[in-house]
Order: structure tokens, then sequence, then C-alpha cells
């Protein structure tokens, strides 16, 4: 074993180090990505890998899903805390899914792995996956309508998965039995222990380059600069308390009902306090999201908006304190459903960048959509084998200042991409008809918001199970310094017979060949007087059919944008 000469302080070696771990889980998501079956990770990316300290912290993480990586922290802290570091041994692998004991939903299933050189463990290998299914009352294990999370599928509790490099059967058994793709699903595990095989060969042989017990020095050096960093970015803010409140359509359940997220940020020198009194108290659908999910959504916006450039890892997270109510939206009680938790975590973390736009104006965009539409088919093909198909459809970003927002981009804590329409047409018999920007869909104002999507898909033959999980489909997102509020959301069924079904944000129903359904996503907020913007950014609008000249003269929306929606955003 070579050593190098450098001290753990010595900055070029921190460097280097730092930037092989980065290295490291990013060849980790581009194994896991590469190797995975099921087109919700091979072409939507919904999967993310991180290296971790034998203490639970964060070493490095890929460039993947804010909300993956934040809430593998407890789920590592979990396994560590039932089989402790000094307990591994070289080829265990540790599974976990549960909410309620550190997870995030159901679908997202890690695997922990230890790193061992010279016989005894130095670090963690980890990797989660949105797995297409995972058993529950719905093809996709997503349904809208869950009241308990025993409807949601299968739960794992921390268990070994291999010990000592043996597959545990008897387990595989019982998962492949729960679901309904058992082939995909198997697979993308097996992309999961790969990643996870992968990035335990790499820690091992930079600990040999290195030396294992100098390797820590080093790391634990990282994690120290990169909290400094944090805590001298929130000492430019100023001090204060600063509260926003935005709003989900519904619960799934009680669809005429929204739901309140209210935030106040406190700073005081060097530190940020999440406060969520005013939340809503936990809801009846599965809009519930444990701790590990309202952590992830401050992690992202704290970083978002004081120096996204801090290289992020455990150390990040230090200076950020959340105060979670009991019994509330984002610390529900066991076993409330959980499974649509990603947009509840998209609305605490727009909520929290709400708050902090107003100590530092200068640097935060107007309110995104940050609706990520959530749709999944299932169904049996001809030869009787069954499918399930997820979708994710983006919408608009906000505008900020200098800045128009960006049409169809994931943001606040989720990062994927929507399927190509010749992965979802392979594996479904649905077509997709139309695909395009949705035009007059971004707030108007000197920076316009970004614009939602169009999607129109068409079912060929047999019977779907059709999940759809919209947002912002009653309240738009906000401007900012003056800019207009994006367009809202709609979403329409054409039954093949003629009749037609607006869905309220959430349904879960059943579509028969012929049927079609129309998705429009809302549009992000935009910025600053819309009498400003440049004559050539209208005009290039124009040209683009993003804007047409009547909407934009008149400052209307779509026309889902409804006046009764723009009112109920302004009394919050």
């Amino acid at each position: 074993m070579t050593a190098a000469p450098n001290s753990a302080s010595d900055p070029i070696t921190l460097e280097v180090v730092r930037n092989k771990l980065d290295g490291i889980a990013n060849e980790m998501q581009s194994t896991l990505v590469r190797s995975s079956f099921s087109p919700i990770v091979k072409e939507g990316l919904d999967a993310s890998a991180s290296l971790f300290t034998l203490e639970g912290e964060t070493l490095a993480q890929a460039t993947a899903i804010p909300i993956h990586l934040a809430t593998l922290i407890p789920v590592v802290r979990t396994v560590l805390g039932k089989h402790p570091a000094g307990t591994m041994r070289e080829g265990d692998i540790y599974i976990m899914n549960d909410p309620y004991r550190g997870g995030t939903h159901l679908p997202d299933i890690a695997l922990v792995m230890p790193v061992f050189t010279g016989g005894r463990p130095i670090a963690l290998s980890a990797a989660m996956t949105h797995h297409q299914d995972v058993g529950g009352m719905s093809p996709g294990s997503v349904p809208p309508n869950a009241t308990e999370i025993f409807q949601e599928g299968i739960r794992i509790p921390p268990l070994k998965y291999r010990d000592a490099g043996e597959i545990n059967h008897t387990l595989v058994d019982l998962l492949c039995l729960n679901v309904r793709v058992p082939e995909t699903f198997m697979g993308d595990l097996n992309a999961q222990v790969a990643a996870c095989s992968i990035g335990a060969r790499r820690v091992a042989e930079l600990a040999e380059r290195y030396g294992a017990n100098r390797l820590p020095a080093l790391t634990g050096e990282l994690l120290a600069r990169s909290e400094r960093l944090v805590r001298r970015a929130v000492e430019r803010l100023p001090d204060g308390r600063y509260s926003y409140v935005d709003w989900l359509d519904n619960d799934g359940v009680a669809l005429d009902d929204p739901v309140r997220v209210e935030v106040t940020a406190e700073i005081a020198g060097d530190r940020v306090t999440i406060d969520f009194e005013g939340t809503s108290p936990q809801v009846r659908g599965p809009f519930n999201c444990v701790p590990s999910g309202a952590y992830a959504g401050a992690y992202f916006a704290v970083l978002a908006m004081t120096d996204p450039a801090i290289p992020i890892n455990g150390g990040c997270f230090r200076p950020i304190d959340l105060r979670l109510p009991e019994g509330s939206l984002v610390n529900p009680r066991e076993p409330a459903p959980v499974n649509s938790r990603t947009s509840t975590i998209k609305r605490i973390a727009g909520t929290i960048i709400g708050a902090l736009r107003q100590a530092r104006p200068e640097g935060a965009p107007a309110d995104a959509a940050a609706a990520l539409h959530v749709l999944a088919f299932g169904g049996a093909r001809e030869d009787g084998s069954r499918y399930v198909v997820g979708e994710l459809i983006a919408s608009g970003s906000g505008a900020s200042r200098g800045r128009d927002g960006v049409d169809v981009i994931e943001t606040d804590g989720s990062n994927c991409m929507n399927l190509p329409v010749e992965a979802l047409e392979m594996d479904a018999p649905i077509r997709v008809n139309r695909s395009e920007l949705r035009p007059d869909s971004g707030g108007r104002g000197e920076f316009r918001g970004g614009l939602g999507i169009h999607r129109e898909y068409e079912v060929l033959a047999g019977e779907v199970v059709f999940t759809h999980r919209g947002e912002r489909h009653r309240r738009p997102a906000r401007g900012a310094a003056g800019g207009g509020s994006g367009a809202c959301a709609h979403s329409v069924i054409r039954r093949a017979g003629g009749a037609e079904e607006v869905i309220p944000s959430k349904t879960l129903v059943r579509l028969e060949a012929g049927d079609q359904v129309e998705i429009n996503t809302a549009g992000g907020g935009g910025y600053g007087d819309p009498d400003a913007r440049a004559a050539g950014l209208l005009a290039a609008d124009l040209a683009g059919g993003k804007v047409s000249e009547a909407s934009w003269a008149t400052g209307a929306a779509t026309a889902t944008a409804t006046t009764a929606a723009a009112a109920a955003a302004a009394d919050d």
C-alpha cells in the first residue's frame, strides 16, 4: 500500500480526492442507468447513487435526483442502526424501502453495500432506484387515492439482500411474488448491485492509493470545508424570519380540498431553521411526506439559494435544521399513505425558495410550476404478458432577473426525463399522437415564465389501468417583481364514444381501445414588468409560437388558468 506524502490539509490532494469521489459516484450512476431494465430508469433516469462514511454522512453523490440523494441519508443511518459497521462482512448488501424507517416511498428501493479494504469496512456504497412496480392496488404502485400505506405495495425493513456474497433467495422469491413485472424488477435490482459494486471497488482502490488509515482524514476535511462554505453563505443573508405559503391541489381523495404548505425560514448567523408550523395536518390521501422527504426539499432549496457551486457532501447539511409538527403533512403518523410525496417535496422546496426570496430577492426566480405529472399505464399484451409503463411529464420553471424560465424542465428536487415516444410505444399498446410546447402557458413578464407541454395519448388495444397524478390544476405558479402567473395545468380523457371527462388533478381509471388522454402541464411564473420585455425577445417568442399576440397584449392566460384559480392564489 502506497501513501501519498501530502498532508490531509494539502489543497491539491483534497481536490484530487474530492473529484475522484465525485467521479466514482457518477460512474455508479452511469452503471445504474445503463444496466437497468425499466424505461423509467433507462430513459427517465429515475435512480441515484451516493457514497457514505461509516457514520452515515454523504461523501459524494452523483449528478442525479436530489430527492433520492437526500433521502438515502436516513436510509443509510437506519441500516447502520440495525447492522452496525463492525458486524458487516465483505459481500454483504442491505435492502430497504420502508418510509417509516427512514425511506421515502415504496417504489424507491435502496441497496447499501459496505466498502472493505484490509479486511475492515471503510465506507458505504448506495444506490436508490424507483422501481416500476412494487405491488399494491394499482399498476405502477402510485395510486393517487390510497388511504393507507398497505395499499401502496410491499414494505421492506432493513434486511440483508446478500450475506457475504450469498443472495437471500427467500427474500427474492417473496419480492417477485408481490410485483407485477418481476423480470423488470429483478433487472433493475441487479443494476443497483452492479452500481454498488463499482462504487465499492473504486473506493477500495482510492484507499489503496492514499492509505486506508489516511483516507478518513481526507474525507473528514472535505466535509468540514463544505460545512464552512455553507455557513459563510448563510451568514451573508440578513438575519430574520421569512414566511411563504403555497398549495397542493388536493390529496387525491378529497378532491375539492386544497392542501396547505407553509414554511418560515429563520436565519440566525450561520444557521437556517425551517419551521413548518401552519402546514396542513396529515391528509387521508397519499400526499403525506415523511421527514426524509421534508429534509430533501429543504437541503435542495437552501443550497440553491446560497451557493450551488459549493461541493455537496454531508457537511453542507449540518447548518440546516427543520421543525416538523408531528401528525402534519410533513411528519405523518403510520400508516398514512405516502406514495405521492414527490409532489409535496417539490412544493416544500419551492415554498422555501419563496421564503428565502425575501432575504435574497436578486438571486431567486419566480415560482416554478414544479408539477411533475406522473402517469402510469398498466395492462396485458395480446400474448398475455403484463406491462407497466410510467411516464414523467415536466412543466415550466419560473423566470428570474435577466433570464426567461426554462420550458418543460424538472425543478425543485427532481431531475428526471420524460420517456421518448418510441420507448413508450415499444412497451405498451399506446400511441402518442402529439407532443409539443404549450403556447401562452408561461407567465408574462420582462422575463417570461417557462412553458408547459401538451401531450396526447391513445390506447390502441386492450384495457388499461391509468393513473394520473398532476398538480397546478387549480392554483398557478406566481410571478415575482411584477411578473404574471403561469397557466394552470389541464388534463382530459376523451372516450372513444365521444364523452369527455376532465381530470381533477388526480385520478385512477380504466381506459379502453380508442380512448385518448390529453395532458397540458402548467407554466412557470414571469419576472418583472411585462411592458419592459425587450422587443427582440417578444418578437422571437411570437415567431416561435411560444406566445400569441392576442394573449400577450391583453395579459390573458390560457383558458385553463381561470380567474378563480388566480384569485385563489392571490388570497394566499
